[in-house]
């Protein structure tokens, strides 16, 4: 683990961040210093209404980066963070949850190993994406559009979208249950309609906040998310410190990269895999980094931030979880059907009671701001495939598709919709890669920033980037194969 979190800390070669000496013979060559390109770039209502906080913070930045020990350097940066608790809020929803669980529950400490390997692969693609974001500020869907071939903005986008929405009934499904048993504690009867109903209320309330283009309130809702994740990790922390670490299993857990040979295990290590990094991911980062006003005085902040706020969120989250349930669900031979199962692991530390509350809240808030980012996500790829900006009532109107999957909440989803669902987004991962691969290595796009081949970093960066899109397309190949 520390030798991770060391290739992920800011200014190391795993990560592009080096500003390129300006070469002036290379001023004819095409790149994002033209505005006459005709990208569209930024999102100009948040620039607009908050210039001052954007320079103050700029301002703040340069402060940071003057200090002379990396230790005061990192605790300035954490001040900033943002857009890599969001995608750890993403990613850490239904499905995450219910395969940590399953992977804990019967394989103990064995798969350790996979949830740490697939979000560092999954950073290092999002390294590249926010470096030729912060370089270019130009829109990703308008980048594919303008940059590669409209089909293939349409098929990102296309696919975007309906993972938002599908991937919404599980939240909604696992959200309304959760709070239920909550509620049954209590000796409390609510229908589900009512659980379902306040989970759309809330979940809007706090989206439509997000589209106002206040960097304020688009901080206050990272920050929810950021308490929110750390209140989970701290919960499966005290579980995992009450009942004791096996630090031989643990060992082997991350370093033996045991796959199991059963048709339920390769499910259950494929789920881990696929659910680290969604394509609904890779469209979400870089309208994050522009709702937040990041420019290319940011690159360094980004890499701390896909670090400490995307990497180790996640990691340490799924870890625990898996560790908790080994040491209690595993060991007790207890077959996880249902919340109130998983919550058996929280018995040691508060009772089962107690424990099935906690269980439960933990639970809800991956749900409820997995549900809130879907909605985003809608809004964001809709505005865009429709040329309209993030705000008004056809931003409301767009978020509030992803709010199809409240019926998640009642009714069961048809076996076919998640398998064409997952198939079609399997295959649009790989692609999705390629492209922002060649999109980093492509000077008429990113000018001197690019990819050039000419020393030890480019070819050791396109070697990790190439390695990613392997992992993904092996990855989506053996899945669909299992699918069908």
């Amino acid at each position: 683990m520390i030798s991770v979190v060391h290739h992920l800390a800011p200014g190391s070669d795993y990560f592009y961040n080096a500003p390129r000496k300006e070469n002036m013979s290379d001023h004819k060559v095409e790149g994002p210093v033209r505005p006459s390109d005709g990208l569209k770039r930024g999102i100009p209502m948040v620039e607009a209404r908050d210039a001052e906080s954007l320079e103050a913070e700029r301002k703040f930045l340069r402060e940071i980066e003057a200090r002379p020990h990396f230790w005061q350097r990192w605790r300035g940066y954490w001040k900033l963070t943002g857009p890599g608790w969001v995608q750890s809020a993403l990613t850490l929803g239904a499905g995450s949850a219910g395969s940590t669980i399953m992977a804990g529950a019967v394989y103990g400490y064995k798969l350790l190993w996979v949830q740490p390997v697939a979000m560092f692969l999954g950073v290092i693609m999002f390294a590249a994406i926010g470096h030729q974001l912060l370089v270019t500020r130009a829109r990703p869907y308008d980048a594919f559009m303008k940059r590669l071939h409209p089909s293939l903005a349409l098929l990102w986008g296309a696919s975007v979208l309906l993972a938002s929405i599908v991937w919404q009934f599980p939240q909604y499904s696992l959200g309304t249950a959760v709070l239920k048993d909550i509620f049954a504690v209590a000796s409390l009867a609510v229908p589900k309609a009512v659980i379902a109903l306040v989970l759309l209320g809330l979940g809007t309330a706090v989206c439509w906040s997000y589209g106002r283009g206040s960097r304020r309130a688009i901080r206050v809702f990272e920050r929810i998310l950021k308490y929110l994740l750390l209140f989970m990790i701290a919960a499966f922390l005290l579980v995992v410190i009450k009942t004791g670490v096996n630090w031989g299993e643990t060992f082997k857990g991350l370093f033996y990269f045991y796959v199991p040979k059963s048709r339920e295990g390769i499910t259950i290590v494929l789920g881990m895999l696929g659910a680290a990094v969604g394509v609904n991911m890779t469209f979400l980062y870089p309208y994050t980094l522009l709702a937040r006003g990041w420019g290319k005085e940011h690159r360094r902040l980004k890499n701390f931030d896909l670090g400490v706020s995307m990497f180790l969120p996640f990691v340490l989250a799924t870890g625990l979880v898996t560790m908790a349930c080994a040491n209690t669900l595993f060991v007790q031979g207890i077959k996880v059907q249902g919340a109130v199962d998983a919550a058996h692991a929280f018995q040691p530390l508060v009772g089962l009671t107690v424990g099935r509350i906690v269980f439960s809240l933990g639970i809800l808030s991956m749900c409820f701001t997995t549900l809130v980012i879907e909605m985003l996500i809608c809004g964001f790829v809709l505005s865009e495939m429709f040329n309209f900006e993030l705000h008004g009532w056809k931003y409301k109107a767009s978020t509030m598709l992803a709010n199809i999957g409240i019926l998640g909440a009642f009714y069961a989803m048809p076996f076919w919709l998640p398998v064409i669902t997952s198939s079609f987004n399997l295959l649009m991962m790989p692609v999705t890669y390629i492209c922002f691969f060649i999109l980093q290595n492509k000077r008429c796009y990113l000018g001197d920033e690019a990819s050039r081949l000419r020393s030890f970093k480019d070819i050791a960066w396109n070697f990790l980037l190439i390695l990613a899109i392997l992992a993904v397309a092996a990855g989506a190949a053996v899945k669909i194969i299992s699918l069908f």
